[in-house]
Parts: C-alpha cells; structure tokens; sequence
C-alpha cells in the first residue's frame, strides 16, 4: 500500500543530520523552535558514520599494533597479531554509540526527525520522499530552512565506485581482510591518513600524486616530518603523476598514471618524471583526490538558491544563502570543509532564526591532519600575516627538546607561534608533532580571546606535559625560552 501524499509545517526545516545539521537542529529545538530534522541514510553523517570518526579509530587501533611491534628501543619486545575483523568491529560499536546518541540527543531536545530525501518544491515547501517500495512521500511546509547535506568523494573519470578494484574512502574503513598493496590516488589529508593505516597493516602502499608534494596547502616545514615517517613507513610517492585508467591484471589490478602536459605544482615545480605513462599492480586503487558538496540533489533551483560553478551554495556572515529564510552550513557551504565548522555554522544558523545576535568567525578556525606525526594548525602563516600587513615575531619549540614527548617515543616536530611584533597579539600557530591536534585548541582560544606572547609564556604549564612546549614557543618569540636556543 503506497502511504498517502500528507502536507504538515515546522518552523525550521534542517536537511541533513551530519555535524552541522544536527548542531542546528538541537540548537533551534533549544531555543523553543518547532524542528524538524530530515535525513536520508544515518545520523551523524559523513564524520560520525564514514569519516572522522571510523578513520580515526582506524588509526588509533593501528598505531597500538604499530607501537607495541616497534618499542624495542623501549625494552619491549613483541610481535602483535592484528584481528582486522575484531578491530572494524570495535569501530563500528564506537560509531553505533555516538550515532545513538546523536539521535537521542535530537528527541531530547524536542527535534522531529524525519527519514527520507528531501527536495525543495518551493522557497517554502519540501518534499520528502521514504525508502521503500510503497513507503510514498510527504510535503512540509517551512518559514526557515538550513541545509547541510555535506559532501561526497569526488570520482575522477575511469575509476568509478561501483568498480569491485576501486574504492573510495568510505570503503577504505571497512574492507573485510587486509589488501597486500594498494595505491592511493591523492596526498591529501584524505589519501595521507588512510597510508598510513594500512602500511601500518602490513599493506605495500604507493601514492600517486599530481601535485609536487603531499598535503597541499600546508608549509613545507610541517609536511617534512610526516612525509619522512611516512617514507620509515615504507610508502612509496611518485608525484607529478595523475592516474588516467586502470585494467584487471590477474588477482589485481594495473593502474596507469600519467604526467599531465602541464603539472600542477603547489608552490613549486614538480619533480622530475621517472616514467611515463607509470604502471603500478596492487590489489586496491583508493581514490582519495578530494570531496565535493552534495547540492545537486536538492532541486535547489525551484527555491531560487543559487550556487557556485563547483555546487557550493553561498552563504553570508550568518549562515543565509542569496535566499533570505534559506541558509546552508557544513560542506555544502564551502571550504573549509571540516567537521567542526559545520558544527559552529550549524549553531550560528539556529541562533539567527531565533532572534539572536550572532554571526560566524572563522579567524580561530583550527585544522587538524591525524597523520604521524600529526599537524594542527589555527589563525595565520607568518607569510598569511605579513601579507594581511603586520611586522611578525615568531618563536618556535622543537620536540626534541620537552621531557614529555622524549618520554613518549615521539619527538618529531615543533610548535610555531605567530606574533605581531608591536602589540604582541598571537595570530596563529602551527603544530607538527606528538597531540597537534590537541595542542593546537589552547592557541586558537589565545587568538579567540586576543591574548599576547606574554599572557600565554607567563601562564604556568604542568610538568612534564607537551603543552609546555607551546609556553616555550611564545617564549622564545619574546627571547627568553629556558629549553631551546633563543632567536
């Protein structure tokens, strides 16, 4: 029996229960507003179902197994055996609890959720189609609608998804027994990240990348330290490479790379071309070359929501698309696409239907790469703030020099801190090492709060921690660190 078409109305709409869209969604039902939250495959979205969170339980479990095999300078002395069935389980438990929990979360808060896929009538009216034969569809009527329908993998032509050899992220964290070799098509955090789980594994791991290094957008001296791990891994780069087609090769697969005409090149120019075309066998091709907004299955156009040439739709300080009672957060918003963005865009969106006074700032935006060793990074580049005008200091620490991270078998790395020179106020700051991605949250709160070099050196850090190594940095921008060499 098909489910009759009924019409029903909230007041705000939100499409898409990922981390931005969830955030609004309990924002807005905390601020008394009747919500309704629709989503079409699981709560929590990309991150919390097929990123962010399964990836890094991935790279913890590995890390465990890789650390207890490699403690010998330690003592230790041990040969772990890795159950890949047992740890994608222990993972998927870590995702079934926080998915339930994001659902719980949202009918606590008074949010109506909604399963189905959405796609916009009008500028006040969606409709709501249900999975499953006979399951029909409904039609709301909103006053406010906030889209976060996130992003997917982009596919480059010839390695499509649905091709058994080629696999996407998503795919990458839940394979049933581990590949002997794998290439990776990309050194993005993506393609990065995922190298390093599975070298880890036991995988031969290759990556191709078109550009001239990995991790595109980051300062060469943080990426030297990852890259370096990296190659201890055993990963194979060839760079200035894009892979152009693929074909079976017995149990495996071949995949063809080839130079383009014109390499790109990130700052730089490209090495030099050993081959080409490249030919590299594995059992895997992992696709990791980027992602890109989800829009295109909304019916953006009969609400007259426009977005850019690449799909993202544009939005303003507050979150509103050229649409006034439309906003869009999360991935589908735009670069940066981070998890914890979405979040805050998600709140800001909320906060604004409401009646509040709020806006987005995405000056303390921090960023996190969960690579070995790992890069946080927040605010500006010293090239970033000398060419927004300002005459920078800059203090550094290197690892090698903290108790702490000695203690801890990992001392690659260095905390970076930029300054203004005249006032002192921290612009940013740049982390490789051991917990960036934890370290890098006390600075951003600096920037956030408009602290200076002398408020952060003079705070007292417990001893032995790695974060005294981000005391020490502003200290040695101010002159007169105690453990590392002055500028």
């Amino acid at each position: 029996m098909v489910v009759g078409d009924v019409t029903t109305g909230t007041d705000v709409l939100v499409i898409g229960a990922g981390p931005a869209g969830y955030v609004a969604a309990i924002r807005a039902g905390q601020l008394d507003l009747d919500v309704t939250l629709v989503e079409k495959d699981a709560y929590g979205g990309t991150c919390l179902n097929d990123g962010c969170i399964p990836s890094k339980a991935l790279i913890t479990a590995t890390d465990v197994a890789h650390e207890a095999g490699n403690a010998e300078e330690m003592g230790i002395h041990a040969d772990p055996a890795v159950d890949l069935a047992g740890m994608m389980g222990w993972k998927d438990d870590v995702v079934d609890q926080l998915t339930g929990g994001v659902e719980k979360l949202c009918k606590a808060n008074g949010v109506n959720l909604l399963e189905g896929t959405a796609t916009l009538s009008d500028e006040n009216t969606v409709r709501v189609s249900h999975s499953g034969e006979g399951q029909g569809s409904e039609t709301l009527e909103f006053e406010h609608a906030i889209v976060a329908t996130g992003s997917r993998p982009i596919e480059i032509p010839g390695f499509e998804y649905d091709d058994e050899p080629v696999i996407d992220s998503t795919q990458a964290l839940a394979l049933e027994s581990v590949p002997d070799s794998m290439v990776i098509v990309g050194a993005g955090y993506i393609g990065m990240e995922l190298a390093g789980v599975y070298a880890k594994l036991g995988t031969d791991v290759t990556v191709i990348e078109m550009l001239d290094s990995i991790l595109p957008g980051y300062d060469d001296d943080l990426k030297r330290p990852v890259k370096q791990r990296a190659n201890d891994l055993g990963i194979e780069f060839h760079f200035g490479y894009a892979a152009s087609e693929w074909e079976q090769q017995g149990d495996g697969i071949r995949v063809v790379a080839e130079a383009p005409d014109e390499a790109a090149a990130d700052g730089g120019q490209t090495e030099a071309v050993e081959d080409d075309p490249l030919e590299l066998d594995a059992e895997k091709v992992l696709v990791a070359v980027g992602r890109e907004p989800v829009s295109d299955t909304l019916e953006l156009e009969n609400a007259g929501v426009e977005t850019d040439d690449r799909g993202f739709i544009q939005t303003d300080s507050q979150a509103r698309s050229n649409v006034e009672h439309i906003f869009a957060v999360g991935d589908v918003a735009g670069e940066p696409m981070l998890a914890h963005k979405g979040s805050m865009e998600g709140q800001v969106a909320a906060e604004v239907i409401a009646g509040e006074p709020s806006a987005i700032d995405y000056q303390a935006m921090p960023a996190a790469v969960f690579t070995e060793p790992e890069i946080g990074t927040v605010g500006m580049s010293e090239s970033e703030a000398e060419e927004a005008g300002f005459e920078t200091v800059v203090g550094k620490f290197p690892f090698r020099a903290s108790g702490r991270a000695l203690t801890t078998g990992e001392s690659d790395g260095f905390v970076k801190i930029v300054a203004d020179d005249d006032q002192g106020y921290v612009l940013g700051a740049q982390i490789v090492g051991p917990e960036a991605s934890e370290l890098i949250a006390e600075l951003g709160l600096a920037i956030e709060l408009g602290a200076t070099l002398e408020d952060v050196a003079s705070t007292v850090h417990t001893h032995p921690t790695l974060s005294e190594a981000v005391m020490e940095a502003a200290e040695n921008a101010l002159g007169h660190a105690i453990h590392t060499l002055n500028r």
